[in-house]
């Protein structure tokens, strides 16, 4: 784990907490802490090099985002059970096919580029790599939400990402193959400007997930 003040020993009070934010959400996202984990401020604080003012404003924050929640003096990562993601994919089938049909045709070409060279780079990779895995994920739904004109959608869609994101699926490395076919035919669909086509692909997806984890 990164020393935050190693790294950059002169920042500001509010860009140090931001820092600690990224670096805590981070240790969540990529399951270095997991649901149900108690967080011990003075040795968190301690392994990112930081007092533990900026660090309980990052929890703060990250309590408001709902990666996190307060038990008594302390807090706990969030866990997610299977019931709730599953019905989370339920909801987001919903909410991203209509993203996905608004955001059709409205995508920049170099954005789509990108994201299919990441696509093929994550599949082109000699070992498997849970981190440009998450990365790649992100990047193909951010295109379906921050193209689509709404922005309480996409707010409520990166929401339950979150939630889904923050259950801890064990088979993480056999969703390559299924993600990254499914990620290009969406992009593709985004590219074609088809907005039925894109909404299909999107809720596809979302079914696919769905199926994989019942």
């Amino acid at each position: 784990m990164q020393n935050i003040t190693a790294a950059a020993p002169k920042l500001s009070d509010d860009a140090l907490s931001d820092r600690v934010h990224a670096a805590v959400s981070e240790l969540i996202k990529s399951q270095k802490l997991h649901g149900g984990d108690i967080i011990v401020e003075s040795r968190l604080a301690e392994m990112l090099g930081v007092s533990r003012t900026p660090l309980r404003e990052a929890l703060q924050k990250l309590e408001g985002e709902g990666l996190v929640v307060k038990n008594g003096r302390s807090f706990v990562v969030r866990a997610v059970g299977l019931a709730e993601y599953l019905q989370s994919l339920k909801v987001r089938e919903v909410l991203e096919g209509e993203a996905a049909a608004l955001s059709a045709g409205r995508v920049p070409p170099a954005a789509i580029k990108r994201v299919r060279e990441n696509i093929d780079a994550l599949l082109a990779a000699p070992v498997y790599l849970p981190e440009a895995h998450w990365q790649s994920d992100d990047e193909v739904h951010s295109l379906v939400c921050d193209y689509a004109g709404n922005p309480v959608l996409a707010e409520m869609i990166r929401h339950l990402r979150m939630v889904t994101r923050l259950y801890e699926t064990l088979n993480l490395a056999d969703r390559l193959i299924p993600d990254a076919t499914e990620h290009l035919e969406i992009i593709e669909a985004l590219e074609s400007g088809e907005a039925k086509l894109a909404r299909q692909k999107a809720q596809a997806h979302m079914r696919s997930l769905y199926k994989a984890s019942i």
